[in-house]
């Protein structure tokens, strides 16, 4: 006896809606300089998009987007030799990508002090040599 699948068990799989939980790594940053706009590289699922991306950073984090690039990286393979068998290893695959921000954008944000912090910071090194 065969059972079928009812269309509404079905899912659709040409939506997908992201959350902002989408593990979404910073690997580099550059700030504008008088030729070049701001960059930044992150190492993003390989799932994402370009437009998901750019979705992902103008509205979660309101940064202007201009350009994305992406490039799909296949994950580090290794062979381990043990003393009764050999153990193949391979690391996740994973897509960088470089996006390019607008002309308003000038300063990414790294390397910067935060004037909190250093006062913070003087005053135990001032107590620590007391």
């Amino acid at each position: 006896m065969r059972f079928s699948v009812p269309l509404l068990a079905k899912v659709n799989m040409g939506f997908r809606m992201w959350m902002p939980n989408l593990p979404m790594t910073l690997v580099s940053a550059r700030s504008a300089t008088a030729t070049q706009n701001a960059s930044a590289v992150f190492r993003v699922s390989p799932k994402m998009t370009k437009w998901e991306i750019r979705e992902y950073l103008t509205k979660i984090y309101q940064l202007p987007v201009k350009n994305v690039n992406t490039m799909n990286y296949m994950g580090a393979r290794k062979r381990v030799i043990g003393r009764r068998k050999i153990a193949y290893l391979k690391q996740k695959d994973f897509k960088k990508a470089i996006v390019t921000f607008e002309d308003s954008l000038l300063d990414v944000g790294i390397g910067t002090r935060i004037p909190e912090l250093d006062q913070d910071d003087d005053a135990d090194a001032v107590e620590g040599q007391i």
